[in-house]
């Protein structure tokens, strides 16, 4: 009878962890993210050929969803603001703008409040978008970002 009392009460407890356990855990969406081809197309604005991206089946089923992404925020000069910059898969020495990886590796960020810099990786979240046809902005685009607390 103990025996049978000490496997329930095991049995309980792990039961119980593992939606506590589970509610920690983020869906990290980069390997989604890389169902992507490109194409060269003429710019209409410059006249130059430009690779333009193909998103497969995987980036567009998220087109308008809520994602959490962990990555390290990139100091790009151009895009300074603590409320829209770049977010990397990789950390910065690594990065796409260092040659390390491809594009699809990084997104544009406009969050709802200000996130700090820092050299940490973080997790966010936001509503994604994919940008096939404006060469000004990055492929992908997260909207309406949150910093998520671990």
């Amino acid at each position: 009878m103990i025996v049978h009392s000490t496997y329930f009460f095991i049995v309980l407890l792990i039961a119980a962890y593992m939606p506590l356990n589970a509610q920690k855990q983020q869906l990290n969406y980069w390997k989604e993210l890389e169902d992507v081809t490109f194409r060269n197309k003429i710019d209409n604005a410059s006249g130059f050929q430009i690779k333009y991206p193909v998103f497969g089946e995987n980036v567009n089923k998220l087109n308008g969803k809520e994602i959490t992404l962990k990555g390290f925020i990139v100091p790009l000069d151009e895009l300074t603001g603590k409320n829209r910059f770049v977010l990397s898969s990789l950390p910065f020495n690594i990065c796409f703008f260092c040659g390390g990886a491809g594009p699809e590796t990084v997104i544009e960020v406009y969050s709802k409040t200000a996130i700090d810099f820092t050299n940490d990786a973080i997790w966010i979240k936001g509503v994604f978008e994919p940008n096939p046809n404006n060469p000004e902005k990055l492929m992908y685009l997260l909207k309406e970002a949150v910093l998520i607390k671990e």
